[in-house]
């Protein structure tokens, strides 16, 4: 499942991508910073790319998740940091609402 999320963040910024002057580099992926002093997104524009998550893990994986959430933003280490943090946010609240799908 982990590639599953992965794929479904890829393409979310492969689609931002197509509508950005300025390009996104998406050779390290993995490490890529989302938000903060080094991530690619404006507060706005982060909440586009998540939105677009979240309707990415809906239509494909069939799951509803706020990544927008209190327990989201509220994170010591934010899991908007980078795409594998990202990862293992969505992981974790995936086992949570439905350890079947981990």
């Amino acid at each position: 499942m982990r590639e599953q999320v992965f794929s479904i963040i890829h393409n979310a910024l492969i689609e931002i991508n197509a509508t950005r002057k300025e390009k996104i580099d998406l050779c390290n992926v993995d490490t890529l910073a989302l938000y903060g002093t080094t991530g690619v997104f404006d507060s706005m524009q982060l909440v586009s790319f998540l939105a677009a998550v979240e309707e990415g893990l809906d239509d494909e994986l069939g799951l509803e998740i706020s990544l927008t959430s209190e327990k989201a933003v509220s994170q010591t280490i934010s899991p908007f940091s980078s795409v594998t943090l990202l990862i293992e946010f969505i992981m974790a609240e995936t086992q949570v609402s439905a350890p079947a799908l981990a």
